[in-house]
């Protein structure tokens, strides 16, 4: 095989669907936007909210006070760009989940309980063919391992993992520290950091069994 066939193993392949983009959601979109000689060549982003004085890392990037986040990342693509980025400015709710699309969705919501759209979510996803994963926690303090687990390995015990299972969902994939807002740890930057690249690395592997 020579060199080019090669290089052309390596352009981008594929659609990921990202419903969320908060601070996870960002670093994750971003990581996937980042990807050199790989990765998916389209890329969705779903999330109402606007930029807000506490998106510290929005603000460092340049988004304006009041912007839709997802209007933001889209920014980022600027024509040449080598992927599609579209950034949906809707939530995600029972009414228009036919905006899901792609060969994997990723949800990274929060606020609030986002266990009954999530559970909506991933059924209407996986319903029609694409591979889903989403977190089980993301508070921690640093000190956390971040995990990924298939919800037949997952521990039954954690609230997400038991509305999951009720709600009939076996075949998708968890990841973060597992720390939920019960637990006394909060938020962190560095741990969002790790969460969102395992997150990426989990969804191009995914993205990969997809596409073979």
């Amino acid at each position: 095989m020579d060199i080019s066939e090669l290089e052309g193993k390596k352009a981008p392949h594929g659609e990921v669907t990202l419903v969320g983009a908060g601070r996870l959601g960002l670093r994750t979109a971003l990581n996937l936007m980042q990807i050199h000689r790989g990765g998916p060549e389209r890329i969705n982003v779903i999330d109402g909210q606007r930029v807000s004085a506490d998106d510290i890392i929005f603000r460092l990037m340049g988004a304006r006070l009041g912007e839709y986040k997802v209007k933001f990342i889209e920014s980022l693509a600027t024509p040449g760009f080598s992927r599609t980025v579209r950034g949906i400015p809707e939530y995600i709710d029972q009414y228009n989940l036919h905006l899901l699309r792609g060969d994997v969705v990723c949800v990274e919501i929060a606020g609030g309980d986002t266990l009954p759209v999530t559970a909506e979510i991933i059924k209407y996803a996986q319903k029609r063919g694409s591979a889903t994963i989403s977190t089980m926690g993301v508070f921690g303090i640093g000190e956390e391992d971040v995990k990924v687990l298939r919800m037949d390995e997952a521990d039954p015990g954690n609230p997400i993992v038991e509305y999951l299972l009720d709600e009939g969902i076996t075949d998708h994939i968890l990841v973060g520290t597992g720390k939920l807002i019960r637990d006394w740890e909060p938020v962190t930057p560095y741990v969002l950091d790790r969460v969102s690249e395992v997150m990426t690395a989990e969804i191009l592997k995914l993205l990969r069994g997809k596409l073979e």
